[in-house]
This record gives C-alpha cells, structure tokens and sequence, in this order.
C-alpha cells in the first residue's frame, strides 16, 4: 500500500515489480498494490478543498477481504493493481503498473520557458546561480509529517533561480500515470551539485500546485555539457482542460533534501559552500526533454 506523496513509494514500487517478476508465481499472482492519495500516513487535501476518505479508513478497507480470501478461502477476483487517480478523484483497478497502454510522451524544453511537444532547433541556454545559502524552499511534496502533500508553488516560481517550462493551456484533459523521467543536458562550474525537477499543475487563474518531484546529486567536470536524467515520483494525475502543465528546474528542494555545497567535499562537515552557474541546454544536439506516461482516456476501459 502507497501513497503519490510518500517518499516511499519509489522503493515501494520497485519491491511490486520485484516480486510479480521474480517471485515464487503463487506469491507473484497474488501479491496485490494500492496507491492512494496520500501522504506518509496522511490524508491529502487537493487544491479545491476537496478532502479524500480518511487514510486510516482506506488503509483498513482491503483487510477484510484479504483476510477472507486467505484465512477463509473466500477467492476473490479483485485487480491486482488500484490506483486513485487524482483530479477525477477516483479508483481505477488495474491489471499492471505501469499500465501497458501507456503512451510515453516527449515534452521539450524551449527557450522563453516553453514547454511542448516540438523537438529543438538551435537555442540559447539558461542558466541560474545555485547559492547553497539561499536553497529553494521546499512547499509540500513527498515529506514525513504535516509538511507532505499538495501546496502552492507561485512564489516559489518566481525565484530567478528556479526555472520554468509552461505547456499553452490544454485543449483537452491529458491523463499521466506512471514513472516520469526529465531528461537534461546541463554544464556546472561546481565539481559536485544537485538538480531538481517539479512537475506542476497549472490551473486558469495562474495558481500552480505540485505533482511530482525528483533530484539528482552527482560529479561532475565544471563547464562540461552532460546529460543527465532525473526520476520524479510517479502519479496519477488528470491535468484538465484549460490548464498547463508545468515543470520546475533548480538546484534545491530545501529541507526535502539537503543541500548540496557545491565543493565536492563531504556535505555532512562542510562549512564553506560555493554558488555555481547552472546552465540548463535545449538545442537539436542537446535535447533537454521531458516523458510523461499519457493515457488515453478511451483507452481506460
């Protein structure tokens, strides 16, 4: 059992696909997962207000039929995968995750933070000044305790060391479930530094709140273009017409992770960080690009 924002779901899923893969094929066949709208033992509110049934109802709901089935032989031919898919606000059964009709889609990168479906011609990079001083504040997202969850991400985007790539306003209401990846070709002048992604729903009047998010921290040779790729937390979310999608480029996501010095020593004991100069390419040779998992909302039969 998970949640789209708790911080273990990653690990969660992994061990899922472990076990329908490589498990003893009783076990495989009746090893089962839910993913709900949670936090880490919460209950989210989405951005309208709208508050899903309490966790700990949820949580308890699939134990007495489990017990019936195992303890009582009362087979039941419950799916093996139930995914809440936020937005619609509604349980879906599924016979896999990911889901096998999932169409994964490139969003490209652009410059005037454009965000579509056209691969790049030649453009100008951006950049941003990472001062560890000066983190990112984290607002929501897959943390322990009453932080979690969905918050506002406007003043945030404002920051002008956060980089954001907006969609046009949708024309029709574009389902994601699944992993999300972020595919970057980034150059540092730091030798060690972080990047972070946020995938974020924009809705008509401007409010921006977050779905999903991820970071990489690794080495790197200061100034060399490098591609990297950052794993965002997977979900289920109905971005609706008339909204954008939005994503979210930096450096910090702080306390949700730790920050990064920049200098390559040990973060645990370093006292003196440096800024860096972030450069974040999107040209035909360096495609920075986005994958969402697309589902088709006549296909979800």
């Amino acid at each position: 059992m998970a949640g789209w924002y708790d911080p273990f779901l990653p690990t969660q899923l992994a061990d899922f696909l472990k076990i329908k893969s490589e498990a003893k094929p009783l076990v495989a066949k009746n090893t089962r997962l839910i993913i709900g709208p949670w936090a880490h033992a919460r209950t989210v509110t989405f951005p309208n207000g709208y508050t899903p049934r309490n966790y700990r109802l949820e949580s308890l709901a699939p134990t007495i039929p489990w017990f019936d089935e195992h303890l009582l032989d009362n087979l039941k031919s419950e799916a093996p995968v139930q995914i809440y898919v936020m937005g619609k606000n509604i349980w879906r059964q599924e016979k896999e995750f990911p889901l096998a009709r999932t169409i994964y889609t490139k969003y490209y990168l652009h410059s005037n933070s454009v965000l579509n479906l056209t691969p790049q011609n030649t453009e100008i990079p951006d950049t941003y000044i990472y001062n560890p001083l000066n983190p990112v504040p984290s607002a929501g997202g897959t943390m322990l305790g009453p932080r979690a969850g969905i918050e506002k991400q406007n003043d945030i985007e404002n920051r002008n060391y956060v980089l954001n790539y907006t969609t046009a306003s949708l024309q029709e209401d574009i389902e994601v479930t699944g992993p999300i990846r972020l595919i970057l070709y980034v150059s540092t002048t730091a030798p060690s530094t972080d990047f972070t992604a946020k995938l974020v729903d924009v809705y008509p009047n401007g409010s921006a709140y977050n779905v999903s998010e991820g970071i990489i921290r690794r080495q790197y040779t200061p100034k060399q273009p490098t591609q990297i790729e950052i794993e965002l937390w997977a979900t289920s979310q109905v971005f609706f017409k008339g909204h954008k999608i939005r994503l979210e480029v930096s450096s910090s996501n702080y306390p949700r992770f730790d920050r990064n010095p920049n200098t390559g020593r040990p973060i645990a004991t370093e006292t003196n960080p440096v800024e860096a100069k972030q450069v974040i390419y999107h040209e035909q040779k360096a495609p920075s690009y986005l994958v969402l998992p697309i589902i088709l909302s006549n296909a979800s039969d």
